[in-house]
C-alpha cells in the first residue's frame, strides 16, 4: 500500500485562502450590501483587504520566506494580485452584466478561479526557493 504525502505548504495555503476567501467575501459584502456601495467599487475593496491578508500569511506561514529583500517580495506579491484583481473584477463584469449569472453565484465562482491563479503566481515568481 503506498503512503499518500501531503504537502505542507499547499495545505497551508489551501486553509488561508480559505481565511482570505471569506475575508473577501464578507468585505465584499459588507460594502455592497450593507453600506450599498457599487459591487465593482466593492469588489476592489474587498480585494484590497484579501490581497493585505494574504501576503502577510503567505509570507509568515505559507511560504515561510526569510528574505531580506522585503520590499522585492511584497511588490511582486502586489503586483501579480493587481494582475489577478483585474481579472477578478473583468470576470465579475462578464458574469454579472453579461451573462446574469448572478451576484452570489459570480462572486464565489470568480474567487476560485483568482486562488489558483494567486497560487501559481505566488509559488513561481514570489516566493520561489
Amino acid at each position: 500500500m503506498m503512503g499518500v504525502k501531503i504537502d505542507r505548504e499547499l495545505v497551508l495555503y489551501v486553509v488561508f485562502g480559505a481565511f482570505t476567501f471569506f475575508v473577501n467575501i464578507i468585505t465584499y459584502f459588507l460594502f455592497q450590501t450593507v453600506l450599498g456601495i457599487n459591487y465593482l467599487i466593492s469588489n476592489v475593496l474587498a480585494w484590497f483587504f484579501s490581497v493585505l491578508f494574504a501576503y502577510i500569511t503567505n509570507r509568515i506561514w505559507v511560504f515561510e520566506s526569510k528574505s531580506p529583500k522585503i520590499l522585492k517580495e511584497a511588490s511582486l506579491f502586489f503586483g501579480g494580485r493587481i494582475f489577478s484583481g483585474a481579472v477578478d473584477t473583468a470576470l465579475m463584469y462578464l458574469f454579472i452584466d453579461i451573462l446574469t449569472l448572478g451576484n452570489t453565484f459570480s462572486k464565489i465562482v470568480v474567487q476560485i478561479i483568482v486562488i489558483v491563479l494567486n497560487y501559481i503566481f505566488s509559488k513561481l515568481i514570489v516566493f520561489k526557493k
